[in-house]
């Protein structure tokens, strides 16, 4: 199989090209804007700190980067796979510690210094990315060649509108808080990124986020008693990662679910920028870059590192992929750590205005997914036909595979029915008709 032959990757242009230091670093606080709601999410689900959170991603960010020879314009942030084993590991050793805490949340309130049981769910952390780089070195070993016959352009095509379908409903859930404020910044977006010229049609997302931050704070939407309290300068409260059996056996095997999901965002990204990132510098180095963020994440007293498909989606409606971009915006992550002021300001954003903005970000997405299948000529008939159907329910219906605190669903499982079914289907001659 030739370089040419898998997944026909149409070359963008890159409206970033020469574009100055000023404006890259107003693109990269545009990205800022748009992973921060999540990122902070999952410490708050968790209990981990914040700055903790911010700081991790940022600095696994620009490991990511280092990793994958500086090229692939990535943003890594919390994953939200991992919420679940955290919380059952942390909960584990509080009531070992007999502290009878009925949630994470309880506990936080009661004010828990819950630091030295999180200690045992990043060390599981820790652990999991090893296993994700662990991953990447298999796909080097058996070679890009054989991997690509894994992933078709049906199946990849298909992971990649999975990956804006599945966080359909987030968008929507945050949209729903306001809508007509959601539909400010969406509708600010869309004129500014289609009716403008210049400069502004590279940052809609900013000027969405401004427009409906104005009309909130205007109509009494938006809260800044946070804003007031908060200091100007803090350390972020890291810690050491503590290693137990129990701890690793609820949370390495989670790693199997964020790395089949890598290859769908790393085949996004390639579909967006127009670049065959899986081949150079090669879903080896994503995901091994993946997983040592993870680690690291890990290892500072932070929650496990992913790749953001929100920072996808900017990407696919700026068409701005510099990478210094978002190198950019790992720092400013990390200043936002370090500025506890900053970053209250940031979380005072109301939730529909960012709601409005992921709306039209993750169905950019999904559209790029139609888009690879339309490019590479996928006969939906026959048994692609099957293959779509059944990866297409099983990641949207709810589908859950669990064994013991291992469970697998979404993108990763309709991934592997992808693979399992396509593989039957070529294997026994079934039809393409």
């Amino acid at each position: 199989m030739s370089e040419s032959e898998y997944l026909n990757i149409v070359p963008q242009e890159d409206r970033s090209e020469g574009m100055g230091v000023g404006g890259l670093i107003l693109l990269g606080l545009q990205h800022t804007f748009t992973m921060f709601g999540a990122t902070v999410l999952v410490p708050y689900l968790t209990g981990i700190p914040v700055n903790v959170a911010l700081f991790t991603a940022g600095l696994g960010t620009l490991l990511f980067h280092w990793i994958t020879k500086w090229k692939v314009p990535v943003f890594l942030g919390s994953s939200f796979a991992y919420i679940a084993p955290i919380v059952a590991v942390a909960m584990h050793y509080m009531n070992q510690a007999g502290l009878g805490y009925k949630n994470i949340q309880d506990a936080v309130a009661a004010g828990v210094d819950l630091k030295p049981y999180l200690a045992y769910a990043t060390g599981g952390i820790f652990l999991a990315g090893l296993v994700k780089f662990g991953f990447g070195a298999l796909i080097k070993w058996i070679g890009i060649r054989r991997f690509e016959k894994l992933f078709p352009p049906v199946i990849s095509g298909t992971m990649i509108i999975l990956i804006g379908l599945i966080l359909s409903p987030v968008a929507i859930n945050m949209a729903s808080g306001n809508w007509w404020i959601a539909m400010v910044s969406l509708g600010t977006a869309i004129i500014v990124r289609l009716y403008t010229r210049g400069f502004s049609r590279l940052i809609p997302v900013i000027w969405g986020i401004i427009v409906g931050y104005i009309v909130a704070a205007i109509t009494g939407n938006v809260h800044f008693a946070e804003v007031g309290t908060a200091s100007w300068v803090g350390i972020p409260e890291m810690y050491l990662p503590k290693f137990s059996w129990y701890a690793a056996a609820a949370i390495v095997p989670v790693a199997i679910a964020p790395s089949v999901e890598h290859f769908g965002d790393v085949f996004a990204i390639s579909a967006v920028v127009g670049k065959k990132f899986y081949e150079d510098p090669g879903m080896h180095r994503t995901l091994m870059g993946d997983g040592l963020a993870t680690s690291l994440g890990g290892f500072f007293g932070g929650p496990a590192n992913t790749t953001y498909s929100e920072n996808t989606g900017v990407l696919a409606f700026t068409k701005a992929f510099n990478p210094w971009i978002m190198r950019i915006a790992a720092f400013f992550a990390i200043l936002l750590a370090m500025v506890p002021k900053v970053g209250a300001l940031v979380r005072s954003i109301p939730v529909p205005v960012m709601g409005g903005i992921e709306i039209l970000l993750f169905g950019m997405i999904a559209s790029i997914g139609a888009k690879t299948l339309i490019n590479n000529q996928v006969k939906v008939e026959g048994r692609n036909l099957v293959t779509m159907s059944l990866m297409l329910v099983t990641g949207l219906g709810g589908a859950v595979f669990q064994a013991g605190n291992f469970a697998l669903e979404g993108l990763g499982l309709a991934a592997i029915v992808g693979i399992v079914v396509n593989g039957i289907l070529v294997l026994t001659g079934a039809s393409d008709e």
